[in-house]
């Protein structure tokens, strides 16, 4: 039998499989398993044939490992503890082991991850801000090994688990605050242009200024990575400015404090110079001084919403939604407060 002639089957044998591809029934188990003892062109042929027959392994296998594999695109920030807080609540409860891993800043983890995967065989796996691409989806959908993704830097393909968060509303309701206060200059830092999640918070902060009958003015809106280090550049360019904005959105808690770290430096108080307001409610937004107004984005929930699904759909239940958003809330501290008296608003429409 040639892999031509074998037409997608609901439950292919692993004989067929091998048959298909012209190697042994031990090979395809071996390439199944993770195994590395495999020649490259002989896996990548046999994940082809798997690929589009739609093979998946039978339940009667041995059973997976107590393992739950997180995952992050980066590992150097208090957000990642958040996570690693709410799966590890779950892991807990469910006798699991954590297998933490960190694909360099690639929004898609390399193939070395997956064959550990494979050889892991875990209960499931939690993507933090990534995704799979299809080759590596149909890799582990045959092992049965369901996977998550939690807070997508994209829009997941269809059928993919995600869990997420109510962004846009954020974003909203962070700028509205601002503006209930009087100020109408005000500037956002976003995280990376790429990202879903940072789109949609500059789309809040846009729909909240436009429903406010105030322009849109594209040089107070700056790009930035979510770090500590970018708030402070970007908030240096923008209080540096004649016309400096009376309040920034700084797009995440992080690059809060780079914002309050340029507003020192610069002389100006926060909030009586400059309002600032952050997103995501870390642990440190409260310590900070003056404490960070933020919008609470629910990270310990997410993280265990996420891991949660994925531990149910290893066990072959059926949840009732695979698309998860839950909601953001504004948490209002000391950072914010009316603009100086000595500003002067821009006219509405």
């Amino acid at each position: 039998m040639s892999a031509a002639e074998l037409e997608p089957d609901p439950a292919p044998t692993l004989s067929e499989i091998a048959r298909a591809a012209g190697v042994s029934a031990p090979t395809v188990s071996k390439v199944l398993n993770g195994r590395t003892d495999v020649a490259p062109a002989t896996r990548a042929k046999v994940e082809e044939i798997l690929r589009r027959t739609g093979y998946r392994r039978r339940r009667t296998t041995a059973p997976p490992s107590r393992l739950l594999d997180l995952v992050f695109h980066q590992l150097d920030s208090a957000w990642a503890v958040e996570v690693i807080r709410g799966v590890e609540n779950v892991a807990r409860d469910e006798g699991l082991s954590i297998v933490l891993s960190e694909s360099a800043g690639r929004l898609t983890p390399g193939q070395t991850w997956v064959d550990g995967v494979l050889a892991r065989r875990p209960a499931g796996v939690v993507l933090v801000l990534s995704d799979l691409d299809a080759a590596q989806r149909d890799q582990l959908t045959s092992r049965d090994i369901p996977f998550v993704v939690l807070d997508p830097a994209g829009d997941p393909a269809d059928g993919v688990p995600a869990v997420g968060t109510g962004n846009w509303q954020g974003g909203l309701a962070a700028t509205r605050h601002l503006l209930d206060l009087g100020h109408r200059r005000i500037a956002v830092i976003s995280g990376p242009s790429g990202m879903m999640c940072s789109r949609a918070r500059v789309d809040g902060y846009r729909t909240a200024l436009e429903t406010a009958r105030l322009p849109v003015d594209p040089e107070l809106i700056h790009e930035g990575d979510f770090h500590h280090e970018a708030g402070y550049a970007a908030a240096r360019a923008l209080l540096t400015r004649d016309d400096r904005p009376t309040a920034i959105f700084a797009g995440n808690d992080l690059q809060a404090l780079g914002v309050y770290e340029a507003a020192r430096e610069l002389g100006l108080r926060v909030p009586q110079d400059l309002s600032v307001v952050g997103f995501d409610d870390l642990p440190l937004a409260r310590w900070v001084g003056p404490p960070l107004t933020t919008v609470r984005q629910p990270l310990v929930e997410m993280a265990e919403t996420a891991a949660r699904l994925a531990v149910e759909l290893g066990r072959g239940e059926h949840p009732a939604a695979t698309r998860v958003d839950l909601a953001t809330s504004l948490v209002v501290r000391a950072s914010t407060a009316p603009p100086p008296a000595d500003s002067l608003p821009l006219p509405t429409r």
